[in-house]
């Protein structure tokens, strides 16, 4: 098991370095090096997950070890069929660094995962995690193209057609897929949130129960909604759409740490040390 982790880190890294000479040098080789070898450290890490599945008997999200590692992978996965569906190469310099960090970061973390609850053996649990898990992976990606779409904006404003300018893709490229990562993850978050109620009520008895993690998870699902809201009726797109997802980001980061480490709930099962 561990020396399949490594295995999984060393070609997140290499991916990483690939994306970044693709970068510098511009060799659309580079950039397929990148595609590669991140997609082949995503299937080691899937079989690392499935590994961890068979043996613990339950989903493995029972620790912090475990919940970053599914983050990591479902950022992977969801940017590989971004990729894939929208060509935009230089996404690989957001995605595989920050999929490298989170997973050398879990590896760091203790493995050895708490006494499992019943409760994580129900079919409901594992459907809203892995729909959670991949609505957050869209939004992280769609708060990176964010920050290319403001780079690259600003060096078209600035006529400063230097660096940036030759490696970035055009603004509309750049927006069509901000847009479409955030719609794939308001898709998923939805998902997420209504069998994480059937799963409620299976466990706790009641839909809702006002835990610091529902109501974060609701508060996320408002602002994205109002920003589809927004841009569908008033026509919120580039910038104003760029800032807003990376805003929204930002309270899905606080959602998933800042609940479970601030605030107490029963989600707590799933992020402890």
């Amino acid at each position: 098991m561990e020396i399949l982790i490594i295995i999984t880190i060393f070609f997140y890294m290499l991916s990483t370095a690939g994306y970044f000479a693709y970068l510098f040098l511009q060799k659309n080789y580079l950039q397929k090096a990148g595609f590669y070898l991140i997609s082949v450290a995503f299937l080691c890490h899937t079989a690392s997950i499935c590994y961890a599945f068979f043996q613990s008997g339950h989903f493995p999200v029972n620790n912090l070890h475990q919940t970053l590692s599914m983050a990591g992978w479902t950022i992977a996965g969801v940017f590989l069929i971004i990729q894939y569906s929208f060509h935009l190469k230089i996404l690989g310099i957001f995605a595989a660094p920050l999929v490298t960090l989170i997973v050398v970061i879990a590896a760091r973390l203790p493995s050895a995962p708490h006494q499992a609850d019943s409760v994580l053996n129900s079919i409901w649990l594992v459907a809203h995690v892995i729909t959670i898990f991949m609505g957050n992976a869209s939004f992280a990606l769609a708060c990176g193209v964010g920050f290319l779409y403001l780079v690259q904006e600003h060096t078209i404003k600035s006529k400063n057609h230097g660096f940036f300018f030759k490696r970035l893709p055009s603004l509309e490229l750049l927006d069509i897929t901000g847009y479409a990562c955030i719609v794939a993850g308001f898709t998923m978050l939805t998902l997420g949130l209504i069998t994480g109620f059937i799963y409620a009520k299976s466990v706790w008895g009641r839909f809702w129960s006002w835990d610091p993690k529902e109501v974060w998870s609701g508060i996320t699902w408002l602002l994205y909604a109002a920003l589809l809201h927004q841009r569908l009726t008033v026509g919120w797109r580039g910038r104003r759409a760029a800032i807003w997802a990376i805003i929204g980001f930002a309270v899905v980061l606080f959602t998933f740490f800042g609940v479970n480490f601030l605030l107490q709930g029963h989600h707590g099962v799933f992020t402890k040390l």
